[in-house]
Order: C-alpha cells, then structure tokens, then sequence
C-alpha cells in the first residue's frame, strides 16, 4: 500500500486567507498526498469575511511530513498563544519539512524551530525574525536545509510550486502550474517596496506604521518569555 505524504496546515482565526488557500490548492492535486487542515480544538476559523469550518483538532494529530503555517493579521495573537505554539513545535520537531507563507515564519520562529536559520516573511515584518534569533531574507521564496517560507501572500504560489517540486519533482510542479494557468503578468510595477513608486510605498508604510510598532512589542514580549531573545 502506497504511503501518504502528510501535510499539515494549522490554521487561526485572522489569518490571510490567501496565505493558507493558494498552497492548499497546489498542495491538494499532487498524488499521494494527504492535506490535514486543523485548528485548535477543531473551531471554525474566521478569516477577512471568510469562516473554515470542518477543521480537524491539531492537539490530535499526531505526525506529520510537512508542517505548513500561514501568516496573517492574527499572527500576534496566535504567537501569544502558548497552547497554539506547543503543538506547532511539537509537529515542527518531528517533521521532515517546516514551511511557512507570509508572517508564518514568526510562527515557526516563536516556536522554536527557525532558530539560526535563514527565512522569509512579508517584508513589514521581516525584520521581527530578528527578535527571534531568525536571519530574515528578502527572498520570495527561501529554503535552508528543510526550512522552506515563502514571502508575503502571494509568494504563497511560488512558495507551493518550489515546495511541490522539492517533494515530487520539477515535472509535476511544472504541470500543476501549467493546469492552474500561473503565468503572473501583474498590471503594475508595486509589488515589492525596491520597485514601488516612492509615493506608494510612503502611503503604505504611513498606513502600517501603528500596526508594525504594535507587533514589534508584542513580538519582543513573546521572544523573551520564551527564551528565544538574541
């Protein structure tokens, strides 16, 4: 009998959405493979409007291959979220591959299982992999060792493709971009601060000025009470 490839995506009430659904699809189609999706307890998760129900109980789960965590504006609270983190790191220690899209890879750093490694993260918030003792990298997509992350949102496609290749081979990820019709051709040059236009990337960074000081805080906080502070 053909062994399944497990993957585990936890999810959290405020995540991005698109940072846990645009891998689940690629995630879903290859062969072989089985997508547990869970969140504490296995309550509904609301995200941006959207409610996932159905959810399996991550705390029941007990192994996986790969542990994939998105990120999102509810990333704060899940990192305070001692119970949360204990059974991430408790899946991360044990799995072959870590990956994360977006500010998951705070997720993965507050739980102890990025530390010293290279990872990507949105670009507001990359910074507070540092208080993590995390090498931040501006990468789209970055792997060290078995620690794959993808940048923000949707690096979330590039970021399943490399993982569906690292997996399962090129040929395969080649299809299921070819299948879902992936051939970016965004309508402006905005999607990173290096190539915005100075004006827009003002405007933004004003935007989430209050936000970012408020997660850096927080981030310090849980960092230190965790024995994770540089």
């Amino acid at each position: 009998m053909q062994t399944l490839l497990t993957v585990v995506m936890p999810v959290f009430d405020d995540m991005t959405h698109l940072d846990f659904t645009a891998p689940h699809q690629f995630l879903v189609r290859m062969p072989d493979t089985q997508v547990r999706v869970a969140s504490m307890g296995g309550a509904s998760v609301h995200a941006e409007g959207l409610q996932f129900c159905g959810l399996e109980r991550l705390e029941g789960i007990d192994t996986c291959d790969v542990l994939c965590v998105p990120g999102g504006k509810g990333t704060m609270a899940a990192i305070e979220e001692d119970a949360f983190l204990d059974q991430i790191q408790r899946l991360g220690r044990s799995a072959k591959y870590i990956t994360s899209v977006c500010t998951g890879s705070l997720i993965l750093a507050a739980a102890g299982l990025i530390t010293g490694r290279q990872a990507a993260c949105h670009w507001a918030s990359r910074d507070l992999l540092l208080a993590f003792g995390v090498i931040p990298n501006d990468g789209r997509v970055v792997k060290d060792g078995n620690v794959l992350t993808g940048g923000g949102v949707t690096a979330g496609i590039d970021f399943a493709l490399t993982l569906v290749a690292e997996l399962a081979g090129e040929d395969l990820a080649r299809e299921l971009q070819l299948r879902m019709e992936y051939a970016p051709a965004p309508p402006f040059e905005a999607g990173r601060p290096e190539i915005a236009p100075p004006h827009i990337l003002r405007s933004v960074r004003a935007n989430l000025a209050g936000l970012s000081a408020d997660r850096k805080d927080r981030v310090t906080v849980v960092a230190r009470k965790r024995g994770l502070y540089p």
